[in-house]
């Protein structure tokens, strides 16, 4: 499975032309998007589903600048998975010396898409739960 990527843009970036430090959350997500659709399971299908994913808290810690016209590579791993709570932790490296510019996390929360209350995907959807704990498991491997 390969990681996302993403080349910085101008207008990410503040006077000193260092990434702003609100774009590394925009990016979290683009990384969650993806690891989504490559597992299978796109934002589209769940929502179909009748799902919703929420933040419930994101963080980041920043290690080391980035500048415009770089190119990152953000890694996301699934690490916790209960079948109604799921968190997600990145790595963003630079493409080319893989130095670590920044980790993160989000945590996030299963709810049933008309009530927007907690749904155990254990219970009403098997499968995706399934699906989950199998990506978790392989994050845990590497």
């Amino acid at each position: 499975m390969m990681n996302w990527q993403h080349k910085v843009q101008y207008y990410e970036t503040d006077q000193m032309q260092i990434v702003h430090h609100s774009n590394y959350i925009r990016w979290f997500e683009e990384a969650r998007t993806y690891l989504m659709d490559e597992m299978g399971f796109s934002y589209f299908q769940m929502e179909d589903e009748g799902i919703i994913v929420p933040v419930l808290s994101a963080y980041a810690e920043y290690k080391s600048m980035v500048r415009f016209g770089e190119t990152v590579e953000i890694e996301a791993k699934i690490t916790e998975f209960t079948g109604v709570k799921l968190t997600i932790h990145y790595e963003v490296r630079d493409i080319d010396t893989k130095e670590i510019r920044s980790v993160g996390e989000t945590k996030h929360a299963f709810l049933d898409k008309e009530t927007y209350r907690p749904i155990s995907l254990k219970r009403k959807h098997k499968s995706i739960f399934e699906l989950f704990n199998r990506m978790r498991d392989i994050h845990k491997e590497k």
